[in-house]
């Protein structure tokens, strides 16, 4: 039996005979949350706790329990046609589900991750995909798939998209790869990765170069910790110089996040480095900056406080407060100042040979 089946069957039971004691039926759902995360570094990632919230059936919660009930019978379903259901399809099918439908997504989304946390597996297991691509490749790599029709193999060379790019797919457990690059450069902007792929930056370099596109999708993740774990390669980290850029972008790739720290293992990337724009390079390259907001200044005392990560890791909290002190955020771009090409004919290329450079 399908390994999800079996888990929301046992949980099914488990409802069905605290029904028939006359007992209140109860879910134990994992709490999801920083509070509820511990990070240790042999590890390499954030790793879910013991805490829970008791979802038991009351007047109160019964349509909380029912939508979590029907989303897990949606999964089996799905799971036995060997079919899939995207977020949003998700959300309309709950629409037949009388006074137990969700009214906005979100709510859909919340429940979806929830029994993700109780059964253990990760959403896509559970037959359900988000609606969007999860990010661009170009450079040194030939990703395997397979055509679902024919079943025959499918080899695609990122090398020959001319000014465009292979689109990551929202599954990716069964691609298989070949290259012979010496590193992935994860880039934050789509906008950057476009410069750096128009000029073959991947060419001269001998990499493979990922758009995250802002905080990057789950299956660009899990693309990205499959390609670099298969093939043995290191993962390189280029972000904005901000507590965005920090904290939520290359954070939630290398170890992931609170809110998933129930599948952390399987989409976060322990082996990156960030070499990204720090507040020293702002002063070694003299970059042009703006001033930070407020929201940007209350980030960086949480992450410094709050964030297991950061506050395991001196030199975030050494960069963190340095940016708080110059009381400045640095884009990607900046570097444009000393000509449209500096990034990838200067900065990268040093950067990439000074690993004194990094933060971990």
């Amino acid at each position: 039996m399908n390994e999800v089946i079996k888990k929301i069957d046992e949980i099914s039971k488990e409802v069905h005979d605290e029904i028939h004691k006359n007992s209140p039926p109860h879910l134990n759902v994992p709490v999801r949350a920083l509070s509820n995360v511990t990070f240790n570094k042999m590890d390499g990632f954030f790793q879910i706790n013991e805490s829970v919230k008791k979802r038991t059936l009351t007047a109160a919660t019964v349509k909380t329990f029912a939508q979590t009930v029907r989303m897990m019978a949606l999964s089996k379903e799905l799971i036995k046609a060997d079919d899939t259901a995207t977020k949003r399809e998700a959300y309309y099918v709950s629409k037949n589900w009388g006074d137990a439908r969700f009214t906005e997504q979100p709510e859909s989304d919340a429940v979806m991750d929830d029994i993700e946390a109780m059964l253990g597996v990760n959403r896509e297991q559970m037959g359900f995909i988000p609606g969007e691509h999860g990010g661009a490749v170009a450079g040194e790599l030939v990703v395997i798939d397979v055509d679902f029709e024919t079943k025959k193999e499918l080899r695609i060379d990122c090398t020959r998209f001319g000014s465009g790019a292979y689109s990551i797919p929202s599954s990716v457990e069964h691609l298989k790869f070949e290259t012979n690059a010496k590193f992935i450069l994860a880039i934050e902007t789509q906008g950057a990765f476009e410069r750096l792929n128009k000029h073959n930056f991947w060419k001269k370099q001998n990499c493979i170069l990922i758009a995250m596109s802002g905080v990057p999708t789950r299956s660009c993740r899990r693309f990205i910790r499959k390609l670099s774990d298969e093939k043995n390669l290191p993962v390189y980290v280029f972000t904005d110089g901000d507590p965005y850029g920090f904290g939520n972008i290359y954070r939630t790739l290398k170890v992931g996040s609170g809110n998933a720290a129930h599948i952390n293992e399987f989409f976060c990337v322990p082996r990156a480095k960030f070499i990204g724009v720090t507040p020293q390079d702002v002063l070694d390259y003299n970059l042009p900056t703006h001033p930070l907001k407020e929201v940007d200044i209350k980030k960086i005392k949480d992450l410094i406080k709050n964030d297991p990560f950061i506050k395991q890791n001196l030199e975030w909290i050494e960069a963190l407060k340095m940016m708080a002190n110059n009381k400045q955020r640095v884009e990607q771009q900046a570097f444009a100042a000393h000509g449209l090409n500096f990034v990838m004919d200067v900065y990268l290329p040093e950067k990439i040979k000074n690993p004194k450079k990094w933060l971990p």
